[in-house]
C-alpha cells in the first residue's frame, strides 16, 4: 500500500496522500502502480465528464475534461513538455539541451508544444463518437502513465542524481511486464478491438519519442516523462477520433 501512496505523492497532486511518509526504497518500487493511478485519474475524469456533458455542448465539456488531466499533475507532466520541446527543438549539443531542459523559464518552442498537445486533445476529444467517449477518458490517464515505465525501462537515465534515480535503482523486468499486462487487458475490456488499437499505438508512439530521446539526449529525465505522458495521452482520443471516421 505504501508504494501505491508513493505513486500517488509522485503523479498526482492528490492531498489525501500527501501527508503520508514515503522512503526512497517505496517511491522507487512504485512504477509498477502507475498504471493503477492513471486508471483513478481516468475513473474520476469520466465522472467529471458526464456531469459536464449533460449541462454543456462537446467543445466545453471536452476543454474541462482536458484540463482537468493537466490539473490531476498539478501541470507537471505539461512543465515536462514545455522544457523538452525547448531543449529538444534547440539544434543544440546534449549538454546544452539538457542546460536547456534544466531552466525554469519556458521559451517560444515550449509554449507551442503546450498549445499543440492540448489543442489536439481537445480537437480529438470533440471529434470522438459518444460510444467511445467515456472509454476514450478512462483510456488516456492510462495510456500516458505506462508510457512512462515503459520509457524507464528503454532509455538509460541521462542525468547524475535526482528522484527518477530511485526508479533507475529500483526498476525490474516484470515492472515492464505487469504495464504491458494492464494496458493490454483495460484495452480490451472496456473497448475491446478499439481498446487493443489504443494500446498498439500507445506503445509505437511511446518507441518513437524514446528514439527521439536517446538522439537528443542518450536517455531519458523527469521532464521527458512528463512529455511523453501527455503526447501517448493524445493517442487513445485521437484512435478514437479516426474511429468516427471509419
Amino acid at each position: 500500500m505504501k508504494r501505491l501512496i508513493a505513486a500517488l505523492q509522485f503523479l498526482t497532486i492528490c492531498p489525501f496522500v500527501s501527508r503520508v511518509a514515503c522512503d526512497e526504497r517505496e517511491i522507487g518500487r512504485s512504477t509498477p502502480w502507475f498504471p493503477l493511478v492513471g486508471l483513478l485519474i481516468g475513473a474520476a475524469v469520466v465522472l467529471l465528464d458526464r456531469g459536464m456533458s449533460a449541462l454543456f455542448p462537446p467543445l466545453l465539456s471536452s476543454v474541462t475534461a482536458v484540463v482537468a488531466l493537466i490539473a490531476a499533475s498539478g501541470g507537471l507532466h505539461m512543465d515536462g513538455l514545455a522544457d523538452t520541446a525547448d531543449g529538444f527543438l534547440s539544434s543544440r549539443p546534449r549538454e546544452r539541451v539538457l542546460e536547456i531542459m534544466r531552466d525554469s523559464r519556458t521559451g517560444a518552442m515550449g509554449v507551442l508544444g503546450i498549445v499543440c498537445v492540448f489543442s489536439l486533445k481537445v480537437a480529438a476529444l470533440v471529434a470522438t463518437p459518444n460510444s467511445l467517449r467515456w472509454q476514450t477518458l478512462l483510456l488516456m490517464p492510462l495510456a500516458g502513465r505506462c508510457s512512462m515505465v515503459l520509457q524507464m525501462a528503454l532509455l538509460p537515465y541521462a542525468r547524475s542524481g535526482g528522484l527518477c534515480s530511485l526508479f533507475v535503482q529500483n526498476a525490474r523486468r516484470s515492472d515492464v511486464i505487469v504495464t504491458l499486462m494492464v494496458l493490454a487487458a483495460v484495452g480490451w475490456l472496456v473497448g475491446g478491438f478499439f481498446g487493443l488499437c489504443v494500446a498498439v499505438v500507445s506503445l509505437a508512439t511511446v518507441a518513437l519519442f524514446s528514439l527521439a530521446c536517446r538522439s537528443k539526449i542518450g536517455g531519458f529525465t523527469g521532464d521527458t516523462l512528463g512529455a511523453g505522458c501527455e503526447w501517448v495521452e493524445v493517442v487513445p482520443a485521437l484512435v478514437a477520433a479516426a474511429w468516427w471516421v471509419k
